[in-house]
């Protein structure tokens, strides 16, 4: 059955449109979505807790949530939200561009409003993160902040724990890493610290340091170039 983006599907390809929610009441022009992020199956848990403009769409917000826990970018990824008054769960992400029938639709998240699904105070989505690694996280809504003058946005504000370096094996492989870099006399302990790099440590993290980088020209170096 067509969906509203199968029109996106052409004999020349896919139509690329990136979205910004640019009708917004007086009252929501100046206002932030504070969400909570946590790594699911992790303990102890790893969180961060961001700050996001209200005209952010979903490909603005997962490229927010990959700047704050740490991951590179370099995977597919999916929201599965419903929202409150929804009827059903959506997946939102990086649409089928080959339309292979057996997988899942995901619609794109660069024509999805945040608000539009994300719509009350505790709405939560899980956020998948690389389909091999398969990283869930609960993404949820915990409020409606205005802006501070002289602030950039997005910003991190708190959160725990460095988050697992990318391609080392989901929950399992991560384990199984920490056991190794805790056990000078295992015999992979040295490897291991030259994979992660010596500046890697589970237990840190710091806020301050998160930078956010510009999702639209993400966005454009991904799927225009």
């Amino acid at each position: 059955m067509e969906n509203e983006f199968e029109k996106n599907f052409t004999d020349n390809g896919y139509i690329m449109k990136y979205r910004k929610l640019d009708k917004l009441v007086n009252h929501r022009k100046n206002e932030l979505l504070q969400f909570k992020i946590e790594l699911k199956e992790i303990s102890p848990m790893i969180w961060r807790i961001i700050q996001i403009p209200s005209d952010y769409n979903f490909w603005d917000l997962h490229v927010a949530i990959q700047d704050a826990m740490g991951w590179f970018d370099t995977h597919l990824h999916r929201f599965e939200i419903k929202g409150k008054s929804k009827h059903k769960k959506v997946n939102i992400g990086i649409p089928d561009f080959d339309r292979f029938e057996d997988l899942p639709e995901d619609y794109p998240g660069w024509e999805f409003p945040v608000i539009h699904h994300f719509n009350d105070l505790g709405v939560e989505a899980e956020y998948i993160y690389d389909y091999g690694d398969s990283w869930h996280h609960s993404v949820k809504l915990e409020g409606y902040i205005y802006r501070e003058k002289k602030t950039k946005y997005p910003i991190c504000i708190g959160g725990e724990r460095a988050c697992p370096p990318e391609d080392c094996g989901g929950e399992r492989g991560y384990n199984d890493m920490l056991n190794i870099l805790f056990d000078p006399k295992n015999e992979r302990h040295e490897e291991m610290k030259i994979w992660v790099g010596e500046d890697w440590d589970a237990e840190v993290f710091d806020s301050k340091k998160v930078r956010f980088t510009d999702p639209y020209k993400r966005w454009k170096e991904g799927f225009l170039s």
